[in-house]
């Protein structure tokens, strides 16, 4: 993910509108070529030839590839974004896994030490009137067009995203679900949250006759809240654990719910929120990192705050009455680098001097709480039993371990002339080497925001020039000299950087091949051998999933694997340290988190020796770091 920068000026009374140029198609033979590129050192040998083969005859003059190619171009012309609606469909809304863990990321804000419940909640009304003001920064078009900067710096960027921030709603479907964004009209004089406490859902208006309620409000009708959920009389079955389910399921559920009218008005309600506040009871775990990122991702389980959730809503703040905070971001509607603005903004303004609103009004004159209401049988009870039988599994699956490389930070990797992103990637490929002698194809998403509704491409990390650097750093006897082995790195990081160039200038492979394939399909043309052949499914299985989430306060972000053999890798590059989250699952045995942290703080040292040895001039760093630690099971 790129790094941004806000454009600044006097006067942003509206954003300055910049008309960007539509994502391109690239040209068919290069993205051939390329792919060609990217699988050959990571296939067997008569794999590729046979591969190459299938390719030849795809892209061959007046072959299938030039007929599918002629229709990109021509869905190009006539659509705003071409790749777009492919893109979510296959990245996200077809995807069947449960969002906790396999899809939502999450942002971990800052360690909490609150004082009593009610410092809790005055913590949670402040973060609640900080959405409505950053919320209505975005409905006035106030907030500052973004910059890349880094690769190709300057260009601005599509604020698209941010409109979908707290509108936007992913409705489970049996095959595949549906996102949608409720636009603001006019006509709207009120707007509500939901409140999650101890498994029950409250919609508290925020927002009445076209007025933001002021902190105060918020922290009385909070307090309503609470004593609401108190009441085990009223206490319902925790529904909101079908969210956490596979979507075939939960839309299996929910289609039995919404039979009711009782039902089909809790689910209107939670469907129009602005977003969603839970408020968690303490899990009993010691507030490490590591126990922290596993209890954002998926709430400990349905013995702790796993059901205290909604995960179809776009965006939902946790605040655990033990500190533990954050904000859990379904996938589909935004990128990361959207929810780390708004998380900013957020963590900032509660750290601000909280302000003085001259307009109270007595508890008494705010409508009160609602309480969503569910009727239930006893086959909506057994989805419920099954559904917190899967979120256990997946709560005792998740291996997590987040750790700060303190050795150095992206000041060190500058001072070699090398870009920190393209180091940190070519680190993660050495690390994965040196667990399993191989390297795999590897997802690093790649914004597309210098284009019309840009979302991302994929950087293929696992180049040839990569293999070729880490195999000369594992040789035990290489022949290699340190000059030849610096080269070597320089080389990979330079193939490092030129994917990504080409990936955020809309050259990249994965969007092409994809539009390619499902062109295909919709003109009904058998399946081309190019996309069922063993090399194109193995190169789609990314074993190492990873992203630069960089901060510029206090957070992180973390998330889960997107393969059952696969590692999560999420990083944040600061000028002494980089903190990196690692995950994984414990069932399966080709996988450890601690053992792959381990070899990745092995790899940066080393990577760094290497730069020194080179270059003695640059700043010996003290060798400081404790390393990662085994993360502990929930609950244990």
């Amino acid at each position: 993910m790129p790094i941004l920068e806000r454009e600044s000026s006097r006067d942003q009374s509206s954003q300055v509108v910049h008309v960007l140029p539509k994502v391109p198609v690239p040209p068919l033979r290069q993205t051939l070529d390329t792919y060609l590129k990217c699988v050959q050192h990571l296939v067997k040998e008569e794999q590729f030839r046979k591969t190459k083969a299938i390719v030849e005859k795809f892209g061959a003059p007046g072959g299938t590839g030039e007929v599918l190619q002629k229709k990109l171009l021509e869905r190009r012309e006539r659509m705003k974004n071409w790749v777009y609606d492919y893109w979510l469909e296959d990245m996200y809304l077809n995807n069947r896994l449960a969002l906790p863990v396999n899809s939502s990321p999450v942002m971990v804000f800052p360690k909490q030490t609150f004082r009593d419940p009610k410092d809790a909640l005055r913590y949670a009304a402040r973060l609640v009137r900080g959405v409505l003001e950053y919320k209505a920064l975005i409905e006035a078009r106030e907030l500052a067009v973004e910059f890349a900067r880094g690769q190709l710096a300057g260009t601005p960027l599509c604020m698209e995203q941010y409109n979908r921030l707290f509108t936007s709603y992913r409705y489970p479907g049996l095959k595949t679900d549906v996102l949608k964004v409720q636009m603001k009209t006019s006509s709207s004089t009120s707007e509500h949250i939901v409140v999650a406490r101890k498994n029950q859902f409250f919609a508290l208006d925020v927002v009445m006759n076209n007025k933001p309620l002021s902190e105060t409000e918020i922290l009385a009708q909070l307090e309503r809240v609470m004593l609401m959920a108190e009441n085990a009389e009223e206490t319902l079955p925790p529904v909101g654990i079908l969210t956490s389910d596979g979507r075939t399921e939960w839309a299996q559920a929910r289609d039995i719910l919404v039979k009711d009218q009782t039902n089909r008005t809790s689910l209107a309600l939670m469907e129009s929120c602005v977003c969603v506040l839970c408020l968690d009871e303490p899990s009993g775990l010691q507030p490490t990192d590591t126990n922290r990122a596993l209890l954002m991702l998926h709430g400990g389980g349905p013995e702790k705050n796993g059901a205290n959730r909604w995960y179809d809503k776009s965006m939902q703040f946790v605040v655990g009455l033990d500190g533990v905070c954050g904000v859990i971001c379904e996938h589909s509607p935004f990128e990361g680098v959207v929810l780390v603005q708004c998380s900013e903004y957020l963590v900032n303004y509660i750290n601000g001097t909280p302000s003085k609103s001259a307009r109270t009004t007595s508890a008494k004159e705010l409508s009160p709480p609602r309480r969503l209401i569910w009727k239930y049988d006893a086959c909506t009870q057994g989805r419920l039993t099954a559904a917190a039988d899967r979120l256990q599994r997946l709560v005792s699956n998740l291996d997590m371990d987040v750790f700060k490389f303190r050795e150095y930070g992206k000041d060190f990797i500058k001072k070699q002339k090398m870009s920190p992103d393209a180091f940190v990637q070519v680190a993660l490929q050495l690390a994965f080497y040196k667990c399993n002698r191989r390297l795999v194809s590897t997802y690093e998403s790649a914004s597309i925001r210098r284009f019309q509704d840009g979302r991302v491409d994929n950087i293929r990390s696992a180049t040839a020039e990569a293999l070729a650097f880490v195999q000369a750093m594992t040789e035990e006897r290489s022949p290699l000299t340190t000059t030849e082995k610096m080269k070597r790195l320089r080389e990979a990081i330079n193939a490092q950087t030129n994917y990504t160039i080409a990936a955020i200038t809309g050259m990249a492979i994965d969007n092409h091949l994809l539009g390619l394939l499902r062109t295909a399909l919709e003109l009904k043309l058998e399946k081309p051998e190019i996309f069922s052949d063993e090399t194109f499914l193995a190169s789609n299985h990314f074993i190492l999933s990873t992203s630069q989430v960089p901060t510029t306060v206090e957070m992180f972000c973390c998330y889960g694997p997107v393969v059952p053999n696969g590692y999560g890798a999420c990083y944040n590059p600061q000028s002494d340290h980089i903190l990196f989250c690692v995950s994984s699952f414990w069932e399966n045995t080709q996988t450890s988190s601690a053992v792959f942290a381990k070899a990745l703080n092995e790899a940066m040292s080393d990577i760094r020796d290497l730069c020194n040895s080179c270059c003695p001039a640059s700043p010996k760093v003290a060798n400081n770091s404790p390393g990662p630690s085994r993360p502990q099971r929930p609950g244990k």
